[in-house]
């Protein structure tokens, strides 16, 4: 069993050859005609899907969004010695164990290897290392009565991390949206509800993990008090990108590109601290110097606010009512934004003291 996989034209990463969908067209013979295009390929293509994965596209103008690709088993029949975009791809054949090594879409390396029967049981079942052990031991039954009574320390610190990421993608996303001063906004604006939408599953995980978890590496109100400041973060990126879609803001004050540069930096700042919280007694320096410069932007972000909002009053307070209206409650959701990130800062500040 081989399968081919082609380079994406922008990245060069392994990948299978997807695409839109022309209308009036059936997604297997979509499928198909993409196979022939992108890899220079004819086959049968099964009608019935293999299955799904998701990932993030990138456009031209920056944005990153959210795309669902259904896969559909194509057996290749002819090679083609020419094809549309052989000059902009590279196409390989791998075996099952290489092709799933090769992309980097997890649910996509899931489908690939379900093809090997072996790999689908495995895949199907999920079974951990314990319960291997515990089904050798033909004791399923106790095993499972005695895993709930193993303490657990859940997988704090990967969520922390990863709520980080989403805050820093959002944070681009949301810079990007400021940037385009007369131009396209819908993207910008839909990715930040997609990361907003991913935070939000983070923060479900982390308070469902506090409620079951045995031992925690912080106190338990100093886990919800950080990945709570967090989220707020995110969900006032959501309301300012709202507010824009509402009301149809094209044209952006240098002010507020200035908060949204500000927004961003902070997010990575966030990002860097996270992973330091593995070992605060080790890196309680470096995350009080990090926390420190956070509190300074915040501050820098409210001179910024302040700014704004005066110049927008004599600009359109007296002329144009609605637009100062507008303008300010943009203004507010900025300033939230960088307020949360302070927060952050000071949930950090906390368990440093506490731990370091």
């Amino acid at each position: 069993m081989r399968v081919l996989l082609v380079t994406s034209r922008g990245t060069g990463r392994w990948v299978i050859p997807k695409g839109n969908v022309p209308s009036g067209m059936s997604l297997h013979d979509a499928a198909a005609s993409e196979a022939e295009e992108e890899a220079g390929v004819i086959g049968a293509a099964c009608p019935t899907p293999l299955g799904s994965y998701r990932y993030r596209k990138r456009r031209g103008n920056g944005a990153s969004l959210m795309a669902d690709v259904q896969v559909f088993p194509l057996a290749v029949t002819t090679e083609l010695a020419t094809w549309k975009e052989q000059h902009q791809r590279e196409r390989r054949w791998f075996t099952l164990a290489e092709a799933a090594d090769a992309v980097e879409e997890s649910d996509l390396r899931d489908l690939i290897r379900s093809f090997d029967a072996t790999a689908f049981k495995a895949a199907t079942r999920r079974t951990t290392m314990l319960a291997a052990v515990a089904e050798k031991s033909r004791i399923p039954h106790m095993f499972a009565w005695f895993q709930r009574l193993l303490p657990k320390t859940g997988n704090f610190f990967e969520l922390f991390e990863a709520h980080a990421a989403t805050i820093t993608a959002a944070a681009d996303a949301l810079a990007r949206l400021f940037q385009a001063n007369g131009g396209a906004t819908a993207d910008h604006i839909r990715e930040i509800m997609e990361r907003e939408h991913d935070a939000d599953n983070i923060i479900r995980e982390v308070l469902q993990t506090v409620r079951k978890t045995f031992l925690t590496p912080f106190d338990r109100s100093a886990i919800t008090s950080l990945i709570g400041a967090m989220d707020d973060a995110v969900d006032e990126m959501q309301a300012a990108a709202a507010a824009v879609d509402l009301y149809e803001v094209t044209e952006f004050e240098p002010e507020m590109r200035d908060m949204a540069a500000i927004i961003v930096d902070a997010a990575r700042l966030t990002a860097e601290a996270m992973p330091l919280l593995r070992d605060v007694a080790r890196n309680g320096a470096r995350l009080h110097e990090l926390t420190e410069r956070l509190v300074r932007m915040e501050g820098h972000a409210d001179e910024i606010h302040d700014a704004g909002i005066k110049r927008a009053f004599k600009a359109y307070g007296e002329s144009d009512t609605l637009k100062f209206v507008v303008a300010r409650e943009i203004y507010k959701h900025l300033e939230r934004i960088t307020d949360a990130l302070e927060d952050v800062a000071n949930e950090i500040d906390g368990i440093v003291i506490d731990h370091a």
